[in-house]
């Protein structure tokens, strides 16, 4: 049986992604924790959702089949047990202090429809829809201008993160944030649970302790992954996912490591870098030469892994590891210093190819694009007002299932 997984390049032609639509948790962003929840600003949700329509809607007329995570969620946990299995799982790491507490919020959501279930857990749990619970503790005075009992996944939209697809396989990411962390509950059980993606092998769990994000994590070619040392991602879950992809025939000799520096402009190396056709990127202007690299492959010697230092520009070091006669960085902005700031800040290094040489980006990015066009990249242009305030693009928004071979 053909795997419902299979991505071995981030240009093949896509031929099925995973997105999820923005819902009420951009709702219940605040102010006085927008830092908490890795926000900047807030966005305005039904302009939020009327973009990511039109990203949809684009993606179709690509030929794309989109699937969306809350379904495939619900027909997931569609068995006895599952669905409270999660709830519980849910309330558990929502850190409610009070037995009392977490049997009202398990009651509140077992008690909705399994997709009404899903938003309310993407979007939190007010304490306002709940309003039977008094006081009992001292913590309950200590915490009562705090207006959640559970709170929300504002970044959900972002799929890319919670999961990584890489060969067949998945990585499931220990998220680097804890207002992150409880995301990948869905795609925990949806690999574990759901009728077709259940047998899909797990090139790591969210269980690890060592954090990994998807938006590190770029399938180059069939024999090499980059994964990005980010702030969010570390070298010892990199060196587990390493050692598991190149031992488990998956085809994949070799990784190649990107240090990125650890603040919020490199958050993933997805940010900073992505492909728009077998040899050709679209970069942040600071990472040409700056970056450190390393190259992990099979080890010899008696050691499992062995890791070398490459010593080169990143152009050079792509090179090798894709056995390419060239690489071509284009840089995001151009020459232009403000050009490169703001389009960087508004992710214009972060596009989603739909097959070799095109792209969807965000239209915002002007200058950007019209340098992939010049570069013989076909690009399609989405809108970008409120999507574009999580400081996440295409890529960040999408998980691609499938792709075809090169």
């Amino acid at each position: 049986m053909e795997s419902p997984i299979n991505v071995r390049s981030e240009v093949g032609k896509l031929n099925t992604v995973l997105l999820h639509r923005p819902g009420v948790e951009l709702e219940n962003l605040m102010p006085d924790y927008l830092s908490h929840q890795l926000f900047d600003d807030i966005p305005y949700l039904i302009y939020a959702q009327q973009e990511h329509d039109t990203f949809a809607c684009t993606l179709r007329q690509c030929g794309v089949n989109v699937m969306y995570l809350k379904d495939l969620l619900c027909e997931a946990v569609n068995r006895a047990g599952v669905r409270e299995d999660l709830v519980n799982d849910y309330v558990a790491e929502a850190h409610l202090y009070g037995s009392y507490m977490q049997e009202a919020v398990k009651e509140y959501l077992l008690a909705l429809p399994t997709d009404k279930m899903f938003d309310a857990m993407a979007g939190g749990v007010r304490k306002s829809q709940i309003t039977k619970l008094s006081k009992y503790h001292l913590v309950d005075y200590a915490q009562e201008d705090f207006p959640f009992y559970a709170e929300s996944m504002p970044n959900l939209y972002f799929t890319r993160d919670p999961f990584a697809c890489l060969g067949s396989g998945v990585i499931i990411s220990h998220m680097a944030n804890e207002i992150r962390q409880r995301e990948t509950l869905f795609a925990d059980y949806i690999f574990r649970y759901h009728p077709v993606y259940s047998k899909v092998p797990h090139w790591y769990e969210r269980s690890k302790s060592w954090s990994i994000e998807g938006g590190d994590t770029l399938v180059l070619n069939e024999k090499t992954i980059a994964i990005g040392m980010s702030e969010r991602t570390s070298p010892q879950a990199i060196e587990e996912v390493a050692e598991k992809v190149i031992y488990s025939q998956t085809g994949v000799e070799k990784i190649l490591v990107i240090d990125l520096p650890k603040f919020r402009t490199f958050m993933h190396l997805d940010t900073v870098m992505t492909m728009v056709d077998v040899d050709k990127f679209i970069v942040h202007p600071n990472i040409q030469r700056s970056m450190r690299s390393f190259v992990i492959t099979r080890g010899t010697g008696g050691r499992k892994l062995d890791i070398a230092e490459t010593g080169l520009p990143i152009d050079e070091a792509l090179r090798q590891v894709m056995d390419q006669e060239k690489i071509t960085l284009i840089r995001c902005g151009g020459a232009s210093t403000i050009d490169a700031a703001r389009e960087q800040w508004n992710d214009g290094a972060n596009t989603l190819a739909v097959a070799p040489g095109e792209v969807i980006t965000y239209i915002r990015n002007h200058v950007t694009n019209s340098i992939l066009r010049d570069h013989g990249i076909t690009v399609h242009e989405i809108p970008s007002s409120e999507l574009s305030r999580g400081r996440g693009g295409p890529r960040c928004m999408s998980m691609p299932l499938l792709r075809e071979r090169i």
